[in-house]
């Protein structure tokens, strides 16, 4: 079975709109992992926008399953993440004016810089994981910069208005996932996904984790996050392993 890790960036979000203590990220993890999530995801921006410092060395003593930090690749941050010691690291691109991550790493014209970081991460026990778009090039640097797993950005597939766009971003990323594969990287997928277009994936069986944020806590407000994660768990693993 595939994993569903549920990214609670924006259960602080919202805590931080109004400078308060509720809602509390590390309590919204809790509930998620009580409901079945495999694991828990953070990210940590340079502009503290949601996720503190304080919430990471929290959800660090309480997460059972595995604390996935999101992070860029600078110096400050990696001296919390060696500091922390979550139990995956996933490097991302970070622009103070975005209001999500938009789109994959250029692994590939980074890769000396991201291979150091990598080794000293791997160094101290954590694993590391690189988020990038399902691009060949990208899947290969990935690889040679010494990552334990890629993240294959999912986000031009959620967002496609069109069947047959929508089709071809699935088949992009399939074949990114399959040469992951071939390589010896783990494959993990992320960003859009939600109740609606994830189970297109379900035939992929190399995927080991589904992050998944928005659209669970989305739901949540509704109908409470214990069901929204009950409810997208049965979703990646209906009919899994079912070849198109």
């Amino acid at each position: 079975m595939a994993r569903l890790s549920v990214n609670v960036d924006h259960v602080a979000t919202l805590r931080q709109a109004r400078g308060g203590k509720q809602p509390d990220p590390v309590a919204a993890a809790l509930i998620a992992e009580l409901a079945g999530a495999e694991g828990i995801i953070v990210h940590l921006r340079e502009d503290r926008r949601h996720i503190q410092e304080r919430d990471l060395e929290l959800l660090r003593r309480v997460v059972k399953t595995r604390l996935n930090l999101e992070m860029a690749n600078t110096e400050e941050i990696m001296a919390i993440a060696l500091k922390v010691k979550p139990d995956l690291v996933t490097f991302v691109p970070e622009r103070r004016q975005e209001l999500t991550t938009e789109g994959g790493l250029d692994v590939h014209g980074q890769q000396s810089s991201l291979k150091k970081s990598i080794q000293r991460l791997q160094k101290a026990g954590i694993q590391v994981s690189l988020f990038i778009d399902a691009d060949p090039a990208q899947v290969y640097a990935s690889k040679k910069a010494g990552a334990d797993f890629i993240e294959i950005h999912t986000g031009k597939y959620a967002e496609a208005t069109e069947e047959k766009s929508r089709l071809k971003e699935w088949e992009r990323i399939s074949q990114a996932i399959r040469q992951a594969h071939r390589l010896g990287l783990r494959v993990n997928i992320g960003h859009g996904l939600d109740y609606q277009n994830v189970t297109l994936f379900n035939s992929i069986e190399e995927i080991e984790d589904y992050s998944i944020g928005h659209s669970i806590i989305a739901r949540a407000v509704q109908i409470g996050l214990t069901q929204a994660v009950g409810e997208m768990k049965n979703l990646i693993n209906k009919n899994r392993g079912t070849r198109r």
